[in-house]
């Protein structure tokens, strides 16, 4: 069962990676709407196809949550998406080390 112990492991350091990866997409992407950077450039259109699929929703969420004539005019769908990834890293990765540690050692 180490076999898989291990390669459970090599998930978790890949997925954790890929999340912080995806979470210094999200800190780019809200620093560059700052400064209205070229919408041509090939860089502000790669953040935009890898953010835009996980902050759409957020955003479609957050604007039926405002009430009325209370509006902020600050976009905080990036840092509800950083809290949702911080969340996935506290619970899948620390899941799967526990699930490899049990397969590895017998432990429950």
């Amino acid at each position: 069962m180490f076999l898989a112990a291990n390669f459970i492991d090599a998930l978790v350091i890949i997925f954790g990676y890929l999340l912080k990866l995806y979470t210094w997409a999200f800190i780019i992407r809200a620093l560059l709407s700052w400064v209205s950077p070229d919408p041509f450039n090939p860089i502000v259109q790669f953040l935009q196809r890898v953010t835009d699929p996980i902050l759409y929703p957020i955003q479609r969420l957050l604007d039926n949550c405002r009430m009325g004539a209370y509006q902020i005019g600050v976009d905080i769908s990036p840092m509800v998406a950083i809290l949702i990834i911080m969340a996935m890293e506290s619970f899948i990765i620390r899941s799967l080390v526990d699930l490899a540690n049990r397969l590895r050692y017998g432990w429950g």
